[in-house]
C-alpha cells in the first residue's frame, strides 16, 4: 500500500486488530457474522452487525440522523448509540468517522469468552494434584500423564495450563487442594558468588586431581559411574552430603553428624556408596572446599577417584547444583539438619529419584539406575 510499518501498526491499533508477526502472520480472524450473546437479565440488548450498519448509514446521510432518532429506529436508548459511536469511531486521514465493520470486530474481540478448563474434569484434576503432591513440577506432571495415559487425550494437559491454574487464575484454587506447602520451586534470578577460596598454591591436595585431569569419558555422560558431590549446609554446623550420578541423575543423601571436617565427610561418603557395584563408582567431582582435602584416603578405601572443579565454576557440577536446589525446596536455608531424621531424608531421596526428568526423556532416575546396574551385572 506504499505506507510505513508504523502506519500499519497505528491503523491496526485504531481498529482494535491483533497483528501476528512472521511468515504466517496477519490479523486474528473473527466470525463477523456472529451475533453477540444477549443477557436475559439485562434491560438492554447488544448491538448486532446489522444495527451497526444502520448506524453507519444514518450518520453518512446528506442530513445525518440524530442519536435519538437512530436509537428510536433500533429500539435502544440514545445513550447506547452515543457510547457506541464515541467508543468505535476511527480517525481516517484526519477525519473521525464511524465504521460498522470496525465497531463489530472490536465488540467481538473485546467480549469476554467463556473457556472450558480441562482441570474441571475431576479425574484429571485428581491425577494432577497427586503428582504435584509428589513434588513433580508442572512440566513433569504433563509428561507423566502422557506416559500413564498414552491413548487418552482427555487425560493430557499442558504444563502451562497447570501454571495458569496455580497462579494466574484469580482464585488459584488448585493450590488449596495440595498437601505440600509449595506447589512450585522458586530460585534466585542470578547466582551470588559466596566462595572465598584461598590461593591455589595453598592447596597441594589438588595436584593431579583437577578437572583437567579427569577422564574424558566423564564429560559426555555416556559411561555410568561418575558422580558429582557437594554439601548442603545448615544451622549449628549441621549438613548433608549429596551425590548425583551424572548418567541417571540418581541422588544419594547422607547425614552429617554435627561436623563437616574432611574425615567425617569421607566416612559418610564411604557409607553412602557401599553396596554399589564397583563399575558404578568410578569418579566423584567436587568443588575445592576443604572437606575433601583427604580425598586420597577415600580413593584408597573405595577405588573411586576424586576430581575438583575450577574455583567459582558451579556449572562444572551442574547436576549437583540443580539437585541441591531441589533439596532446598524441602529444607530451606536456616534448617538445622540435626533435627531431621534419617527416615525423613530417605523419603526425600525417594521422592527425588521417582521424579521424571526431562533430560532423561521423562524417565525416572531410579529406573535408569536399575537398568545401569542390570547392564553391569550382565557384563560381568
Amino acid at each position: 500500500m506504499g505506507v510505513s510499518r508504523m502506519t500499519v501498526d497505528r491503523w491496526a491499533a485504531s481498529a482494535g486488530l491483533d497483528l501476528n508477526m512472521g511468515a504466517i502472520g496477519g490479523v486474528t480472524p473473527l466470525p463477523m457474522d456472529a451475533e453477540p450473546p444477549q443477557t436475559a437479565s439485562r434491560s438492554y440488548r447488544r448491538l448486532t452487525l446489522a444495527d451497526r450498519s444502520f448506524i453507519q448509514a444514518a450518520l453518512t446521510m446528506p442530513e445525518p440522523l440524530s442519536m435519538r432518532r437512530i436509537a428510536a429506529e433500533l429500539g435502544v436508548s440514545a445513550s447506547t448509540i452515543s457510547r457506541e459511536v464515541r467508543a468505535h469511531s476511527v480517525t481516517d486521514w484526519g477525519e473521525q468517522r464511524y465504521s460498522a465493520d470496525v465497531a463489530h470486530y472490536r465488540a467481538l474481540h473485546d467480549r469476554p469468552r467463556s473457556r472450558i478448563r480441562k482441570l474441571d474434569d475431576p479425574q484429571l484434576r485428581g491425577q494432577v494434584i497427586d503428582l504435584l503432591n509428589l513434588k513433580y513440577s508442572p512440566e513433569q506432571v504433563a509428561a507423566e500423564l502422557k506416559i500413564m495415559f498414552p491413548d487418552r487425550k482427555e487425560m493430557h494437559i499442558s504444563h502451562e495450563s497447570i501454571y495458569q491454574e496455580l497462579y494466574v487464575q484469580g482464585r488459584g484454587a488448585l493450590r488449596h487442594e495440595l498437601t505440600v506447602v509449595k506447589a512450585l520451586r522458586t530460585g534466585r534470578s542470578k547466582r551470588m558468588p559466596r566462595s572465598k577460596l584461598p590461593a591455589r598454591n595453598t592447596r597441594p591436595w589438588l595436584d593431579g586431581a583437577r578437572l583437567s585431569d579427569r577422564p574424558a569419558e566423564v564429560n559426555d555422560r555416556a559411561v555410568p559411574g561418575h558422580w558429582e558431590g557437594d554439601l548442603v549446609v545448615g544451622r549449628e554446623n549441621s549438613g548433608l552430603v549429596t551425590l548425583v550420578e551424572r548418567s541417571s541423575r540418581y541422588v544419594l543423601i547422607g547425614h552429617l553428624p554435627g561436623c563437616r571436617d574432611s574425615a567425617t565427610v569421607i566416612d559418610v561418603l564411604e557409607r553412602m556408596i557401599e553396596g554399589l557395584p564397583a563399575d558404578l563408582v568410578r569418579t566423584i567431582t567436587w568443588d575445592q572446599r576443604q572437606e575433601m582435602a583427604q580425598h586420597a584416603t577415600f580413593t584408597v578405601a573405595t577405588g573411586c577417584r576424586v576430581f575438583f572443579c575450577d574455583p567459582h565454576s558451579p556449572w562444572q557440577q551442574g547436576s549437583n547444583e540443580n539437585t541441591n536446589g531441589l533439596i532446598r525446596d524441602f529444607y530451606p536455608k536456616g534448617t538445622n539438619f540435626g533435627e531431621i531424621t534419617d527416615a525423613d531424608l530417605t523419603e526425600v531421596q525417594r521422592l527425588l529419584n521417582i521424579r521424571p526428568r526431562k533430560t532423561l526423556g521423562w524417565r525416572k532416575p531410579c529406573n535408569v539406575l536399575s537398568e545401569l546396574i542390570a547392564g553391569v551385572a550382565l557384563a560381568s
